[in-house]
This record gives structure tokens, sequence and C-alpha cells, in this order.
């Protein structure tokens, strides 16, 4: 930080304050650094004023001064024990780094000409702070963002790594309930349509389609007549096809989501079997085309 040994090592960067996003001091700090009484700096602007355009010294409003100037005041006078300028009978003005080297210029004091490299270079050294500090925070921001999408990306990914794990599962001897709710959760997802394709249909798989919202065609080669004359005068949302040119139990929802069963529909969980997703659309378009043929 840069000091001003002449003047009771005033910290000049601590009286640079950012109003109305510009940098500026007030009127009465820059009075003090020169050695000058405050009503002189004012009657300098305001004979000058064509000299000030705003980018170079503006004059606070009420609410602004109440902002900034206790603390400009404050910090002043924490180093300076004439205590000039303690009382405030107008609204202050403020300089930017350009208005002080105006300001310099129409003083011609020498005070004022040594004192000006010092206060200049304190509003360059308060650039590259604010210049340093907002690439920081720039860098910050974008770590986050980066880091928010990784993390992102990583939610989608175990979504999805849970979704296939849950629609890809390997069931064992002796799992009936999980093997069975799963082929439920599968059905349940269809709004149009389901087609079956199991060459062995039971009561079991029967009362599943029971709860089954949409209609299901049914693709076997044996099915117990009785029992599917019984679930008709309940039920209308299946039709059976009797056909034996399938070897392998698939399940198709809404003519778009195939799954492959390793096992029959009305065996499942009395051996080790996998139900999957099959995600190659043209297995589905092939399969669809043989079912219509």
């Amino acid at each position: 930080m840069l000091e001003l040994q002449e003047k009771e090592n005033i910290i000049i960067e601590n009286l640079i304050y950012e109003i109305r996003g510009k940098q500026v001091m007030f009127a009465r700090d820059v009075a003090t650094l020169y050695n000058e009484e405050t009503r002189r700096i004012n009657e300098v602007v305001k004979r000058n004023i064509n000299r000030f355009p705003e980018d170079f010294c503006f004059q606070l409003t009420k609410e602004e001064t109440d902002i900034y100037y206790s603390r400009s005041q404050f910090a002043i006078l924490n180093n300076n024990d004439n205590k000039r300028g303690s009382n405030i009978k107008y609204l202050p003005y403020v300089f930017t780094e350009h208005g002080i080297m105006m300001l310099s210029s129409l003083l011609k004091s020498d005070i004022a000409a040594k004192v000006n490299v010092s206060i200049i270079n304190a509003f360059v050294s308060m650039r590259r702070y604010i210049s340093s500090n907002l690439l920081e925070q720039k860098y910050i921001n974008n770590q986050v963002m980066k880091n928010t999408e990784d993390i992102k990306l990583l939610q989608e990914s175990f979504k999805e790594f849970d979704k296939k794990k849950e629609l890809n599962d390997m069931f064992f001897e002796g799992q009936f309930y999980d093997a069975y709710s799963l082929l439920i959760d599968i059905l349940s997802t269809a709004t149009k349509n389901i087609i079956i394709i199991d060459n062995y249909i039971n009561k079991k798989f029967l009362d599943i389609c029971a709860k089954i919202k949409v209609n299901i065609i049914i693709y076997t080669k044996e099915i117990d007549k009785m029992d599917l004359d019984k679930y008709n005068k309940q039920y209308n949302n299946i039709k059976v096809r009797i056909a034996n040119k399938y070897h392998d139990r698939f399940i198709i929802i809404d003519n778009k989501i195939l799954y492959h069963c390793g096992a029959s529909f009305k065996d499942l969980g009395k051996k080790c079997f996998c139900i999957s997703k099959i995600e190659n659309d043209n297995v589905l378009k092939e399969l669809l085309k043989i079912i219509n043929s």
C-alpha cells in the first residue's frame, strides 16, 4: 500500500470510494492531502465548472452523502489531529482520477503537484486490485458453473445407471417377488398398448394383466382356455394370438420400447434369469415386422 509520509502516513487507497460506478475521492480528503481548505477546492471547481464534467467531478445527493461521507470523515480524521472539515454544510464534491489531475493543474501548488503523483498511483493500484479481484471472481464463477455442470452430468449419469440397473436386472433362484415386481413396473409404463411374446401363459400372468389399463396382445403357443374364458368374462383388455415361431420372451411397450426376458413369465424367480431392455431400434423394427407379417 502506498503511504504519504508528509501526511502522517495516510493510506490514500483508503480514501478512494466507488460511487455511481466510479472510483472517486472526496473534495475534503483531497484538500487535506493538498494542505488546502475544502472551501478553496470547491471555489476552484465552481470557477472552472466547464473543466469538470461528470466524469471528472460531481456533487453527491443527500442519500449518497449519508452513506459515504461519514466513512471518509472517519478515515481522514483518524490520521489528522486538526479535524479540519469535520462539519458539513453543503453536499460534498467528489473527484475521479481525471478530475484530480485537472484540479492539480488549476491549483498550481507545489504540494499538490508532489502529492498528486501518489494519488494517481493510488488510483492505479486500486484499479489493479479491483481488476485482479474481478478476474479471480470470474474464475471462481466459471469454476462454480463448470462444477455445477459436471455435477449435473454426474447426476444424469447416475440416473441413467440406476435406470439401466433397474431395467437390466439379474434375478436368482427364489427372487419371485422382485422379479414379478419389475415385470409389473415395466407393464405399468405403457400408455397405449402392450405386446407379449411368451409360449406359455398361465393364470398368474393373467392376474397381472387384470391390473393393466391398456390393451394387451399376447402371442403364445399355449394358454389354458378355461382360464382365458373366465378372464374374458370380467376383463376385455386381452387378445390372444396362437403362434409357434418364437423361442424367447419379449415385451413391447407402445410399439416403442423392447424388453427381452430370459425366462417364461410363468416361471419368474424359479431359476436364474435376466430381464433386459434392448436399446437397438432396428431389432424392435424387425420384430414388429415379423409380428405384423
